[in-house]
C-alpha cells in the first residue's frame, strides 16, 4: 500500500485558512486529529480582522495521517458572550484526560495588538471541554503554548510573550493545573510557535521566524542552543512553495514528523498583497531526524506516513504512566 502523504496534506474546506496545527490521537475514534486555527480568510473585515474570530477546526484521518477529512470545529469552548478568538491549540493526555491550552483573544481585533491569554481546557473525549480558567503567566500578551514533561518530574510550558519582545517565556507545573513563570527561556530574536520534542538523544525546540523555524537544541531544556533554520527554502510539492509556518512534532522512532502551514500564494510581487489567493494557506508535514548532533529536515522528501496509535510523541519516558504523551 502506498503510505505517501498527499501535498499538501490538508485544506480547510470551509474557510481554507488552516493554520498553527496540532497533531493529536484520539482514543476514543482510534483516529488521528489535526486541531488548528481556522482562519476566515474570506472575511471582509479591516486590517487583520480576518485571523481573528477563529473557531479550531478539525481534520481526522483513519489511515495514520495519510489522508485527512473535515469533521467541523471542536464544540464547547466558549464562556462569555460574543464573538471570540481561538488561536494555536496545545492538547495533551495526561492520567485519562485531553488537556488544552489554547491561546484567547476576546473579540475581534483588525490589529495585531490587544490582550491575549492562554486558556486550559480538560476533556475526556476531545469533545466535551471542562474550562478552568485562564493560565496565570504574569502577562496579558500569552500566546502558542508548548507542553512538556520535565524528566524529574512536573510539566514546562513555553509561550510567546508579546508585551516582552515577542520571545519564549516558560512556566512550570507539577499538576498541568497550577503554573509558575520561570522567566526567559529563548530571546536570540523575535519568534512565535515554540515546540519541544526529545529525538536522538537530544531535546529539539521549533520556533517560527517568520524566515522558516528556528532549530534549537538543548540537553536539559533549560539552556538552548541556535542551531538554524529548516523550511526556510522553498519546497517543490504543491502549496509547499514558501516558507514552512508555526509547526507540530509527532516523533515516532527515529523520525520527526513535522506539521506546519504555508501561505501558498505569498510569492514573487503578489507576496505583500491582501487577497483571498494570499491569505489562504495549506497544512504540510516533512521528515525531520537528528544525524550527529543536528536535525536535518528534507521538505522534498516523500513521507511515507504512518502514525501508531499507541506512542510517546515526544520520545520521552513519560512522566508517570506508559500512556500519558504531547500531541497523541
Amino acid at each position: 500500500m502506498n503510505r505517501v502523504a498527499r501535498a499538501p496534506l490538508f485544506r480547510d474546506p470551509i474557510h481554507d485558512g488552516a493554520a498553527d496545527p496540532v497533531a493529536v490521537f484520539n482514543r476514543q475514534t482510534g483516529e488521528w486529529w489535526l486541531v488548528y486555527t481556522n482562519r476566515r480568510t474570506t472575511a471582509p473585515g479591516p486590517g487583520v480582522s480576518w485571523v481573528y474570530g477563529t473557531d479550531l477546526g478539525v481534520a481526522a484521518s483513519a489511515d495514520g495521517g495519510r489522508t485527512w477529512t473535515y469533521r467541523g470545529t471542536l464544540p464547547g469552548l466558549e464562556t462569555e458572550w460574543g464573538r471570540n478568538t481561538f488561536w494555536a491549540p496545545e492538547i495533551i493526555w495526561h492520567d485519562g484526560l485531553y488537556h488544552m491550552y489554547v491561546s484567547y483573544i476576546r473579540g475581534i481585533r483588525d490589529d495585531w495588538n490587544g490582550a491575549a491569554a492562554i486558556h486550559h481546557y480538560t476533556s475526556p473525549d476531545l469533545l466535551n471541554w471542562t474550562h478552568h480558567g485562564p493560565v496565570d503567566l504574569g502577562s496579558d500578551g500569552v500566546i502558542d503554548a508548548c507542553v512538556f514533561p520535565l524528566p524529574g518530574g512536573g510539566w514546562r510550558m513555553w509561550f510567546k510573550d508579546g508585551r516582552r519582545g515577542s520571545l519564549t517565556y516558560a512556566a512550570d507545573s507539577p499538576d498541568l493545573y497550577q503554573w509558575h513563570p520561570t522567566g526567559l527561556a529563548v530571546g536570540h530574536r523575535p519568534h512565535e510557535g515554540p515546540n519541544v520534542f526529545e529525538l536522538g538523544g537530544h531535546y529539539w525546540m521549533l520556533v517560527d521566524e517568520w524566515r522558516g523555524q528556528g532549530v534549537l537544541r538543548s540537553d536539559d531544556l533549560t539552556t538552548w542552543e541556535h542551531q538554524g533554520l529548516i523550511l526556510d527554502k522553498p519546497g517543490s510539492r504543491p502549496d509547499d512553495e514558501t516558507i514552512g509556518l508555526h509547526a507540530d512534532v509527532v516523533v515516532q522512532g527515529e523520525t520527526a514528523y513535522v506539521f506546519y502551514f504555508t501561505h501558498p500564494g505569498r510569492v514573487g510581487d503578489a507576496a505583500e498583497d491582501d487577497t483571498y489567493a494570499t491569505r489562504r494557506s495549506s497544512l504540510q508535514v516533512a521528515a525531520a531526524r537528528a544525524v550527529d548532533g543536528t536535525l536535518h529536515c528534507d521538505r522534498d522528501e516523500p513521507v511515507r506516513l504512518d502514525l501508531n496509535p499507541v506512542s510517546w510523541t515526544a520520545g520521552a519516558t513519560p512522566p508517570s504512566d506508559a500512556d500519558d504523551s504531547k500531541g497523541v
